[in-house]
C-alpha cells in the first residue's frame, strides 16, 4: 500500500510517500480500509518530534481517519468485515490502517466518509473542554483563540448550541468571515495591536466568562487579563509555536482559574463520559445542528504541503485527505 512515511523526527519536507505494509490486526484491533483522513496541529508536531506522546520511528502520522473494516484481530465482537468507522490513533495518511477496536465510533447513516474524517478529534476536544472543563454556562460569553483551525471552529458551534455568546479571535478577515458564517457573534482581528481593546467594547468592564485558547504565544496573556470575576482559561494548545510564561498572579487577581485540557487522556480516565459525549455529537450532527467546517481535500500526495499550510496557520477549518 501506498503511506505517507516519517522517517526520523525532523522538518515536515523530510515526509515520503512509500510502500509500506498492509498491518495484520493483532488481538483486539482490526485493519481498516482508508477512505478519508483529516489534517490535525498535532499531526505537525508529532512529525516534528515536538508533540508529547513520540511514537516509535518509522511510522505512518494521521491521528484521524475513517473507513471500512477490512480484517478483524483475535477476541473483537463489536465491529466486523464492511463496517463504516472512525478511528483516532495513528496511521491515517495511508490506504491501510491498524485501530483499536474498542475505540472505534460507527459512522452514522448520513454522514460521509470526509466528515466522519474530520470529526472525532475537533468536536470531541472542543466538546470536553467546553461541557466538562470549563462547565460553560447559558448566556456566558466565550472568547476563542484560533477560532478559525480545526478545534476553534468547533468550538463556535458547540459554544452556541450550549447557548453561549461568541466572541470569534483570529488573524485575518477572511478566517473571521469563516467564524461568522459558523455562528459567532463578535469577531476579533487579533493581528490589530488594539485586540483586547475591541473584545472589552463588546463585553465592558465586566469582562468574558471563558477564553478557548487553542493558540498560545503572544496572545494567552491579553486573554487572560480580558476575563472577569472567577472566569475560566482553557489550555487548549499552542498552534502559535510558543508555550507562554503566565504571571500568575493574573489568576489571583480576580480569582480567575486556568485548567487545562487533554481530550485523549480523558478518554481514558472518564470512558463512559467519553461515550456519552461522542453519542450527543452524533446526534447534533444526524439533526443537522452541526457539520465539519471542511475547507480543503487533498491527495496522499498533497498531504505533506498541506501540513505545511496547516503548521504555519495558513489553514482554516479542516484538510481533509481523500483516499
Amino acid at each position: 500500500m501506498k503511506a505517507l512515511v516519517c522517517k526520523q523526527f525532523g522538518p515536515l519536507d523530510d515526509l515520503t510517500i512509500e510502500d509500506w505494509p498492509i498491518p495484520v490486526p493483532g488481538p483486539g484491533k482490526v485493519t481498516i480500509r482508508i477512505k478519508a483522513a483529516s489534517l490535525n496541529f498535532p499531526d505537525a508536531l508529532t512529525v516534528q518530534g515536538l508533540y508529547q506522546v513520540k511514537p516509535q520511528t518509522p511510522f505512518v502520522p494521521g491521528a484521524e481517519f475513517a473507513g471500512v473494516i477490512h480484517a478483524v484481530g483475535e477476541g473483537v465482537t463489536n465491529v466486523k468485515v464492511g463496517d463504516r468507522v472512525i478511528s483516532a490513533g495513528r496511521g491515517g495518511f495511508a490506504e491501510y490502517a491498524e485501530a483499536e477496536a474498542r475505540l472505534l465510533m460507527p459512522i452514522p447513516p448520513s454522514m460521509s466518509f470526509e466528515q466522519a474524517a474530520a470529526f472525532v478529534l475537533t468536536y470531541a476536544t472542543s466538546y470536553h473542554a467546553l461541557k466538562d472543563v470549563g462547565d460553560l454556562q447559558p448566556g456566558e460569553t466565550l472568547l476563542v483563540l484560533g477560532a478559525a483551525g480545526g478545534v476553534g471552529t468547533t468550538a463556535i458551534q458547540l459554544a452556541k448550541l450550549m447557548g453561549a455568546n461568541v466572541i470569534a479571535a483570529a488573524s485575518t478577515d477572511e478566517k473571521l468571515a469563516l467564524c461568522k458564517s459558523l455562528g459567532a457573534d463578535h469577531c476579533v482581528n487579533y493581528s490589530n495591536a488594539d485586540w483586547r481593546d475591541q473584545v472589552t467594547a463588546i463585553v465592558g468592564k465586566k469582562g468574558v466568562e471563558m477564553v478557548y485558547d487553542a493558540v498560545g504565544g503572544p496572545y494567552s496573556e491579553p486573554a487572560i487579563r480580558s476575563l472577569g470575576w472567577r472566569g475560566r482559561f482553557l489550555v487548549v494548545g499552542f498552534a502559535a509555536g510558543d508555550i507562554p510564561k503566565i504571571p500568575l498572579n493574573l489568576a489571583l487577581l480576580k480569582e480567575r482559574q486556568i485548567l487545562g485540557v487533554y481530550w485523549g487522556d480523558s478518554t481514558v480516565v472518564n470512558p463512559k463520559g467519553h461515550l456519552a459525549n461522542m453519542q450527543q455529537l452524533a446526534a447534533w450532527f444526524e439533526s443537522g445542528k452541526l457539520a465539519p467546517s471542511i475547507t480543503e481535500t487533498v491527495t496522499l500526495e498533497g498531504t505533506k504541503d498541506a501540513l505545511k499550510r496547516l503548521s504555519s496557520r495558513k489553514a482554516m477549518g479542516k484538510i481533509v485527505v481523500k483516499l
